[in-house]
């Protein structure tokens, strides 16, 4: 694919100037360098092409090595760096610990990438190992671990003279997104608070100061429940020339000032957003495009001349003229790099053996997409409620649908597909809690906001809710009696207080069965198959005004 000014994206007329370098470096005055930045983030696992064709390793390092070939015929230098979340997603990566995953990050020549929240989803010794296993710095400046920073928290590269810092930032969320057994003693600080402090020092090391971070981009900064992400962290620190973001997974460009563009077409012009004299990025997720920032220096000063979000084979359904809907991509496609496809093969065929088993079958689609159930209930989160209530022998069950990462097909379900939804391998826990200790833990998961990955999925209770308020709770059609004990079902991980639930485990009769959720309801679906979805329709349990 030759990248030519249409395809490349949108040349920024009324380029800004980022004034203020610190002039330290040997650059040479009345030269203009040419850097260009490409990012990637939220990866989750995504090693492999889908059944589309779309994304992947094999199509990215393609594209990065055009692009980089393209860059270096100009005179110019490249950084490639990711905005966190490597982990958890995919079923064959999750079985691998990612090992394909950040040693194809290695073959792809990644320079520097964010600390994520989802590297904490298994135990710290695995994250040690990924860590080892990555030629590129994972960079987090305030991750801290007995006072100490756990990461590195920036490193210097000298581009033909220019000096640029990167910065890493992770979310101090953190700490209630993943299960707090795998954090003991890790302090997640406030990122905000601690980029005030390293800008200073590394504007007197460096000409151009980019973080790398893993925060979220909310639109004008108005993050709600989550806690504030890149636009807040712009505005709150100068200095700061280029922001590649994570975690809030949208491809950031901007139809007017403060305004995201949310009708975004693949392939179409992006304008990444501005905010107080830094850039603001972010690709999407799971390496679906790879963005490109072309900037030029001159004296001390950065501006940026061009920017794109490249789609990697990324697919639309179209009619075709005989009525059948077809699938065609938004852009010409980018063939995949056969060296990166020979070496991730074997990976790919080791998690192909474990997971192509049917475990049974459904009558049509529970709805898993984190749009849906992360502000509704589904009749996905019914089912995984159902689940466990029935495993645990409760009377009641919640979960909070951040565990819930994607839908179960129609027709066929594969131990793939039960890995898809449930990639974290929570255990069931139960608590028997008195009737008002139920009705107060219901309480609690009532006000979590919808959108939230705390937004609530039930089973076994009718909820009334006003206003983030519980007004009413009725179990087997009668309302909970105070006096009498009820057993609550849920996961290790709210259980725990993860996403700021209550914590159970200090709680008498407090039970961790052992059983992982993913197994549970592979059992589930064999001992029911077909399922009928109709037996998990939410209906009017859960009524929200």
């Amino acid at each position: 694919m030759k990248l030519t000014a249409r395809t490349f994206g949108l040349s920024l007329v009324a380029v800004a100037v980022l004034a203020g370098c610190a002039q330290t470096g040997p650059y040479q005055q009345d030269r203009t360098y040419r850097l260009t930045i490409l990012h990637t983030n939220d990866h989750h696992g995504h090693f492999w092409k889908n059944a589309d064709g779309e994304y992947g390793l094999a199509a990215r390092k393609t594209l990065v090595d055009r692009i980089r070939a393209e860059v270096k015929a100009q005179g110019g230098y490249t950084l490639l760096l990711d905005g966190g979340d490597v982990n958890t997603g995919v079923p064959e990566s999750d079985l691998l610990d990612a090992e394909p995953d950040f040693k194809g990050m290695n073959k792809l020549g990644y320079d520097a990438m964010a600390v994520g929240n989802h590297e904490f989803d298994k135990p710290l010794s695995v994250l040690k190992k990924q860590a080892r296993w990555a030629d590129f710095p994972l960079l987090s400046a305030n991750v801290y671990q007995g006072g100490q920073r756990l990461f590195k928290p920036y490193q210097i590269f000298n581009l033909g003279g220019i000096k640029v810092a990167v910065m890493g930032l992770t979310t101090d969320d953190t700490w209630k997104l993943v299960n707090p057994d795998n954090i003991k003693g890790v302090e997640f600080r406030n990122p905000i608070e601690e980029a005030s402090r390293l800008v200073p020092e590394l504007r007197a090391q460096a000409d151009v100061v980019i973080a790398a971070t893993h925060m979220g981009h909310y639109e004008d900064g108005r993050h709600g429940v989550n806690a504030a992400g890149d636009v807040e962290m712009a505005r709150a620190v100068k200095g700061i020339d280029l922001i590649v973001g994570g975690h809030s997974q949208n491809p950031v460009c901007m139809k007017a000032e403060n305004v995201t563009d949310k009708e975004y077409v693949p392939g179409g012009p992006c304008r990444p957003d501005r905010q107080n004299g830094a850039w603001i990025v972010q690709a999407h997720e799971w390496g679906k495009y790879v963005g490109r920032a072309d900037f030029e220096f001159r004296n001390g000063q950065l501006r940026l001349v061009k920017y794109a979000l490249i789609p990697v084979n990324l697919m639309k359904s179209v009619k075709a003229p005989d009525g059948k809907v077809v699938k065609t991509a938004y852009t010409e496609l980018i063939p995949e790099d056969q060296h990166m496809l020979a070496y991730l093969k074997p990976f790919q065929d080791k998690g192909q053996e474990k997971l192509g088993v049917e475990v049974g079958r459904t009558d049509g689609k529970l709805e898993g997409d984190r749009a849906v159930v992360r502000k509704e209930p589904t009749n996905l989160g019914v089912l995984l409620a159902t689940a466990m209530m029935e495993k645990a022998k409760a009377d009641v069950a919640v979960l909070n649908s951040g565990g819930i990462r994607d839908s179960l097909p129609a027709g066929v379900v594969t131990y793939r597909d039960v890995l898809k939804v449930q990639p974290f391998a929570s255990t069931l826990v139960y608590a028997d809690l008195s009737g008002k200790e139920l009705t107060d833990y219901l309480a609690a998961a009532a006000r979590m906001t919808p959108g939230a990955g705390a937004f609530p999925q039930f089973a076994g209770v009718r909820l009334l809710i006003e206003n983030g308020e519980l007004k009413s709770a009725r179990i087997k059609g009668q309302p909970i009696d105070p006096t009498r004990t009820y057993r609550l079902a849920t996961n290790s991980f709210v259980a725990a207080g993860g996403d700021g639930y209550p914590k159970l485990a200090e709680l008498r009769g407090f039970v961790n069965t052992g059983f992982v959720d993913a197994d549970i309801l592979k059992d589930f679906i064999a001992a029911r198959s077909p399922l009928r979805t109709a037996d998990f329709r939410p209906g009017d349990a859960v009524v929200r005004k």
